[in-house]
């Protein structure tokens, strides 16, 4: 079900529910989502408090929520403005957001959101339409601003030794802010956990080739999962990496990257994300994890 409603200060918003979750759009800017979460229960997105209710001008904001990027990062094309309204098709389930063509990058970019009648699950489809005269190399790079407390998870890589794995699982990449030895990561044996934490104020980044196509937010007994596909084919940003990690005082963010593409003018691609919602506590061991939250993620199958 949908009705329009005003939130955070945006008048103009579009919420998607049924009996177990909401989420809402604004489509006074974007495309963003600003609100997932169960009915009557916390946010799991986390909007910056200063730009709540802003909208035009030329000046870039960050908003805040889940909002579509373009990799390799780089200014001004990553950080085109998306402060106008955006058209918007709802019906049901469903709503589409769609973005008029951007005048720094030619680009023009649309969120499809899916939500399931009867469970906590959310697909969002990403998409980006080339409307230059010329080629244009690019990934889809969705990032979810999340909000501050919890803890990521990401699954390394399954165990192997001996002859059957000469070679590298994944890529590791680590920006010049990145200190490996900061508290808020854990290098876990089965698994690489990032805590936001607001005693720690500095920037933290990773990236990883994610080939187990799932990654985590657990937050106050509840735990968001989003799943991803990879194509071991293909060719990914920042040395391979499908999905990174952002860390600052604020808030964390979960990011997933598609392939880079070479689009001809007038051609679209698709990145698509998968999202559960569930009650969940984990005391914080990768038994806990292998024990509460693997099930929670072949619960869910990517169609």
């Amino acid at each position: 079900m949908y009705e329009k409603i005003s939130y955070g200060g945006w008048p103009n918003c579009i919420r998607l529910y049924n009996d177990r979750v909401e989420l809402i759009v604004t489509t006074d800017v974007g495309p963003r989502i600003v609100k997932f979460g169960f009915i009557n229960g916390q946010d799991f997105l986390y909007l910056v408090p200063s730009h709540r209710g802003t909208a035009g001008g030329d000046e870039w904001r960050i908003y805040g929520g889940h909002r579509l990027w373009l990799a390799p990062e780089a200014i001004p094309f990553s950080y085109s403005p998306d402060n106008d309204m955006v058209q918007y098709f709802a019906c049901d389930n469903n709503v589409t957001l769609i973005q008029h063509r951007e005048s720094v990058t030619g680009i023009v970019k649309e969120m499809d959101l899916t939500l399931s009648r009867d469970s906590a699950e959310l697909t969002v489809v990403h998409r980006v339409t080339n409307q230059n005269e010329r080629d244009v190399q690019l990934s889809v790079w969705p990032i979810t601003m999340l909000s501050p407390g919890g803890t990521a998870i990401l699954p390394q890589e399954p165990f192997g030794e001996g002859d059957a794995y000469l070679l590298p699982a994944r890529s590791l990449a680590l920006w010049h802010y990145t200190k490996m030895n900061d508290p808020r990561w854990t290098w876990g044996e089965k698994y690489i956990c990032a805590k936001q934490d607001a005693l720690y104020t500095s920037e933290q980044k990773i990236g990883v080739t994610n080939r187990q196509g799932w990654m985590a937010y657990c937050l106050n007994n509840e735990v968001l999962i989003k799943k991803i596909s990879f194509d071991p084919s293909a060719v990914y940003p920042d040395y391979n990496c499908n999905n990174e990690i952002y860390i600052n005082g604020n808030y964390l963010e979960i990011e997933t990257l598609g392939p880079l593409s070479t689009l001809a003018p007038g051609e679209t691609i698709e990145h698509t994300e998968h999202w559960l919602l569930a009650e969940a506590t984990l005391p914080g061991t990768e038994q806990s994890i292998d024990d509460i939250l693997l099930p929670l993620v072949r619960s869910f199958v990517i169609q």
